[in-house]
């Protein structure tokens, strides 16, 4: 090679030690970039033998939580559950409500449209929690305790006003008659007005041909009235 290429013994040591460094530096890379097989990290390979095992279980071993209830199993109250109350005295619209379970008398007034102006709650509980199918009646006598010795607001009705003594369609004034549920002046007055035409009244099944008494205003003055 010396004599082919004229290279001094200098030149050509140098160049075999370059090339040598050369090989030398590309095995080394080779060796370096060679495939190897990789473990997968303790907690991974954890995470996926809990998953195999059930749904749930990888969340609990990772981080020590239980596993979130699943299907019907909830925790605390259920939601979407509803009631039915009766909201009846003096409010703007009487009547029977839907609401959700959990509501409170406020929620079941706030529903009727609200108390009527003028009207006397002060015996009303409107933080009470409500159950399916019961009344709320605004604004009449308070319900007389019929068990002896029971004490004003036991039961499950404390807190909220009741229906007094039934009130004579034959002899009750404007104001009495405005303690109904859902009269008001004029069809208090309308009500007295069949009275004196009319000589009175012979059943309460009369108050239906009274003007402004329709079937279900009725239905919910029968049981509070008498002729």
């Amino acid at each position: 090679m010396q004599l082919r290429c004229g290279l001094e013994s200098r030149a050509l040591a140098a160049l075999a030690v370059v090339l040598a460094g050369a090989a030398l530096f590309a095995a080394v890379h080779f060796w370096s970039a060679r495939p190897e097989t990789v473990r997968a990290p303790e907690r991974v390979t954890e995470a996926a033998a809990a998953q195999a095992s059930g749904p749930g279980s990888a969340h609990t071993q990772l981080t020590g939580a239980a596993p979130a209830p699943t299907g019907g199993a909830q925790a605390g109250p259920q939601i979407g559950g509803r009631i039915v109350v009766d909201v009846s005295g003096k409010v703007l619209h009487p009547g029977i409500r839907h609401l959700p379970a959990g509501s409170r008398v406020e929620d079941a007034l706030r529903a009727a449209g609200g108390v009527r102006k003028g009207t006397d709650v002060i015996g009303l509980n409107r933080a009470r929690v409500l159950t399916d199918g019961e009344q709320v009646v605004v604004g009449l006598p308070a319900l007389a305790t019929q068990t002896g010795g029971a004490g004003a607001g036991e039961g499950p009705s404390a807190g909220q006003a009741g229906p007094g003594a039934p009130v004579s369609l034959g002899t009750a004034t404007v104001e009495q008659l405005e303690s109904l549920p859902g009269v008001g002046p004029v069809l208090a007055q309308h009500i007295i007005d069949y009275r004196t035409e009319h000589g009175g009244y012979r059943s309460v099944d009369e108050l239906r041909e009274v003007n402004g008494i329709g079937d279900r205003r009725f239905a919910d003055l029968r049981p509070l009235v008498v002729p």
